[in-house]
Order: structure tokens, then C-alpha cells, then sequence
């Protein structure tokens, strides 16, 4: 059974810095691609970041380049999002979720981790 647990969501004030950790478990963690995504309230989930399971090539949606880094360590099982310079407009629940590295579609998904960002 794969699970997936995000954490180090929090509140913050915009400029501030948070990273966000989701570690994942129950089958062969290096072999599949991450990414995060994102729900605003009252809006529908968005692509935010992906990485590479084999080059650690990265994606970013553009409202994050330059602001957010996805990595990961596969020796823990963790893919982070280290996101910087963090704006209201950043306020959402952060899920990572895995996908096939030859495929668009995510297979599982973590539950969320809630971060909100006041002006």
C-alpha cells in the first residue's frame, strides 16, 4: 500500500520561507517522479512543481520559478519543496503526489498540508 504524508505546512507572513516535506512509503520510492500541487480556496487543484526519479530534471509552474525548489533524497524516502518569498496569493493546501516517469498522470497522492500566507 503506497502512502504519502506532507508535512511543515504552517501560517506565515509574505516574504517568509517554509519548506515542505512529504515522505512516501510501501514500495520502491527512487523509480517514479514527484510532484507537488496545490488547492487554493474555492479554486481547483494546480500543478506546482515536478521532479525526475533518474536526472532530477525539475518543472515549475511559471508562478513559482525563481521562488520555489522541488528536490528530493532517495535514501529517505522525502521529496521537499522549499518554497521562498512566499505570497498571499501562495495560500493553499500542498499535496505531492507520484507518478510513473513516462506518464502526465499521478497515482497517489498524499493528504495535504495547509499553508497560509498573510500580507
Amino acid at each position: 500500500q503506497v502512502r504519502l504524508d506532507e508535512s511543515g505546512g504552517g501560517s506565515v507572513q509574505a516574504g517568509d520561507s517554509l519548506r515542505l516535506s512529504c515522505v512516501a512509503g510501501g514500495h520502491t520510492f527512487s523509480t517514479y517522479d514527484m510532484g507537488w500541487f496545490r488547492q487554493p480556496p474555492g479554486k481547483d487543484r494546480e500543478f506546482v512543481a515536478r521532479i525526475a526519479w533518474d536526472t532530477g530534471n525539475t518543472y515549475y509552474t511559471d508562478s513559482v520559478k525563481d521562488r520555489f525548489i522541488i528536490s528530493r533524497e532517495n535514501g529517505k524516502n522525502t521529496v521537499y519543496l522549499q518554497m521562498n518569498n512566499l505570497k498571499p496569493e501562495d495560500t493553499a493546501i500542498y499535496y505531492c503526489a507520484e507518478a510513473n516517469p513516462w506518464s502526465p498522470d499521478y497515482n497517489y497522492w498524499g493528504q495535504g498540508t495547509q499553508v497560509t500566507v498573510s500580507s
